[in-house]
């Protein structure tokens, strides 16, 4: 089993989480800014794509298993969009409050509010893993034009969850990790790694 691993990615929110939902796994979670790892590029058009990408990159320069987690926000009205570039959605350098403002202009005269979550998560136990585990989930919502709340990170101001009428910045944590896109991932990403002990 697994007792230590790269988290292939410098989000200092993702790193929380991750910390978060795996400790009680006993399963520590180093980011891999704190090995000097840079950033891998995501060059994919496709979630996936560019977990793999960053899961093999960490791996290889940690020599540890690493995880990576590809996700975004992507809004029905838009056709995906932001999509994979949900990160970088109003460019470089990565601004939350630029994005949220860049997507609630996008939608400012579009009835269509619908949009979802999604996170791909890939667990390469090497560099050269042959079978990464991959593990996805999805949270469904809206975006709304005035921001609530002041936790999570990224779009969540101005998400609003399908179930309890709150954004993601307005449910508290552990609730979020029940509800979310990367809680649900990490929760299939568990079984995977239970069903081949």
């Amino acid at each position: 089993m697994i007792d230590r691993l790269v988290l292939a990615s410098g989000n200092a929110g993702k790193l929380r989480e991750f910390r978060r939902l795996l400790s009680p796994l006993g399963i520590d979670v180093i980011a891999q800014s704190e090995l000097r790892i840079p950033e891998s590029d995501e060059p994919h058009s496709t979630f996936v794509e560019n977990a793999i990408a960053k899961a093999r990159h960490a791996s290889a320069r940690a020599r540890l298993p690493a995880l990576a987690d590809d996700s975004g926000i992507c809004v029905d009205a838009l056709g995906g969009a932001p999509g994979v570039q949900s990160a970088r959605y109003a460019g470089d350098p990565r601004s939350d409050a630029r994005n949220n403002q860049k997507l609630v202009a996008e939608l400012a005269r579009i009835a269509d509010r619908r949009a979802h979550y999604y996170c791909m998560l890939v667990l390469m136990r090497t560099h050269d893993d042959p079978e990464p585990i991959l593990a996805e989930g999805r949270w469904e919502g809206t975006i709304i034009d005035d921001a609530r709340g002041s936790g999570g990170f990224g779009y969540d101001p101005h998400f609003l969850d399908a179930r309890t009428g709150l954004t993601g910045a307005e449910l508290p944590l552990e609730r979020k990790n029940e509800l979310s896109h990367r809680g649900k991932a990490i929760r299939a990403l568990m079984a995977r790694l239970d069903e081949q002990r």
